[in-house]
């Protein structure tokens, strides 16, 4: 906690359940960061201004020097277009299960989320009915790939330009925009917020500021103050709601002690060194990859720790703008980016050594859909393959299991469908979403569960692949 500032409210924003102490925020000490209060209204939000004309795009930038450009994307699809699920998947569902008290719920409309057609990605928060503490949806989205770190000995620097929701104290209450990143442990078993969590942007209320901060060891208290978490405290962001600016992060383990340093525009306003908290506690939350996560919450702890909100005088249709990410890395070694080609197995020919029932097909595992899934028949062994039209080099497969998951399990690739080859082997699976790094090659490319995890069969919700 800096000195001047107010305790950092709870920044928490895994799906786990958080009870919120009551808050006490003191006054800040910088300029023009004092809460305002909302001035009375309709019961029912008004559409928010209308949008002044889409900003060019910016290109990706070239890396700073010494980094190479591991991943970007600058979101390039046509107008009123959903995401590359190559590349993002959708975090849908009721903001209460996200564990920071939020009110909305995340869809994956494109109403709610869309590619501008001007180089843009939107996340839009929409309200239906006269109660302001219901019925908002809203979007959030994160990575297919949780590969984004960096090596021993080297440096990563995760940068996005954003805009955030161009409103103000007046008529933005419990927005709640974020740019962070969770480590690529939760995906594998690791509880939060041991596996770590950096926030790189959060701002709340529309107060044209920025938070950043880490959340590490355990929850509640322990070394890293959760779920409060190591945080800069609110900066003042000027001109943060009314245009792009580039917020980024780096975690640097070329130093000792390693560091995480934050930047708004290139200025580096807050360090975390790792010498702050216990050896293990540091190596358990930063020394991995990460994956990305964007969302425009509505309601919840942080903004209530700040006045509160959504109210009466909070507007309908605040988004969220942004212009690109990257992923830039530096030092010996790199982490793996994600594969090439995008997700070779979307929409291809699924079969399945057998179906729960016909509501479970195999061909839900490939459709790009984690509302749906495949699921087995409740014995071993089981296995579910995908035709991927054609011979491809197999860099990675990405499982998203349901609750029922696959403890004990194989990759295998194969050219013909009869006679395959494992490129991957495992007992000690957990389920969850799991990022496997494989080589081989083939047309076809299958999991083979060989014991379950649990008492029912096995049941994905996405079974993805990548190579060239």
């Amino acid at each position: 906690m800096s000195t001047g500032h107010a305790p950092t409210p709870p920044t928490r924003r895994r799906r786990l359940r958080l009870s919120l102490a009551a808050l006490t925020v003191g006054a800040l000490s910088l300029a023009g960061l004092a809460v305002t209060a909302a001035p009375g209204g309709a019961a029912t939000p008004a559409a928010a201004p209308a949008a002044a004309p889409a900003a060019a795009p910016a290109a990706v930038p070239g890396p700073p020097a010494g980094f190479t450009t591991t991943w970007s994307d600058d979101f390039s699809g046509a107008a009123g277009t959903g995401l590359n699920t190559g590349n993002w998947k959708y975090d849908t569902g009721p903001g209460s299960s996200f564990g920071t008290g939020e009110i909305e719920t995340m869809t994956n409309s494109t109403s709610n989320v869309f590619q501008d057609g001007n180089g843009h990605l939107v996340l839009k928060a929409l309200h239906s009915g006269s109660d302001p503490r219901s019925g908002w949806t809203s979007g959030r989205v994160e990575t297919q790939a949780a590969t984004f770190g960096a090596p021993a000995g080297g440096v990563v620097m995760m940068q996005s330009s954003i805009q955030q929701p161009n409103l103000t104290t007046a008529n933005g209450a419990g927005y709640w925009p974020a740019f962070w990143m969770l480590g690529s442990t939760l995906r594998t078993g690791t509880t939060w917020p041991t596996s770590g969590e950096v926030d790189i942007l959060e701002d709340i209320n529309s107060r044209s500021s920025v938070f950043g901060t880490l959340h590490c060891g355990t929850n509640p208290g322990g070394p890293c103050n959760e779920s409060t978490g190591i945080g800069s405290g609110e900066r003042a962001c000027s001109g943060c709601q009314t245009g792009y600016h580039t917020y980024a992060v780096q975690i640097d383990r070329s130093v000792s002690p390693e560091q995480i340093r934050w930047y708004l525009d290139g200025s580096n306003y807050f360090t975390v060194n790792s010498s702050q908290v216990p050896a293990a506690t540091w190596t358990a939350a930063v020394d991995h990859p990460f994956f990305i996560i964007y969302d425009l919450a509505m309601g919840g702890g942080f903004p209530d720790a700040f006045g509160g909100g959504p109210n009466a005088a909070t507007v309908s249709g605040g988004q969220m703008n942004i212009d690109y990410v990257a992923v830039y890395n530096k030092g010996p070694g790199s982490t793996t980016p994600p594969p090439a080609g995008g997700n070779l197995s979307q929409g291809k020919a699924a079969t399945a050594s057998s179906t729960e029932n016909g509501s479970f097909p195999a061909a839900n595992a490939v459709d790009g859909n984690t509302g749906t899934r495949w699921s087995s028949a409740f014995s071993d062994p089981q296995w579910l393959q995908v035709d991927l039209g054609a011979s491809h080099t197999i860099s990675q497969v990405q499982l998203n299991w349901e609750a029922a998951y696959g403890k004990a399990f194989q990759i295998q690739t194969s050219a013909d469908g009869t006679t395959w080859t494992t490129v991957y082997s495992t007992t000690t699976g957990t389920g969850g979403n799991q990022t496997i790094n494989v080589s081989g090659s083939g047309r076809y490319v299958r999991v083979y569960g060989t014991q379950r995890g649990t008492a029912y069969g096995y049941s994905l919700y996405e079974f993805q692949v990548f190579g060239t």
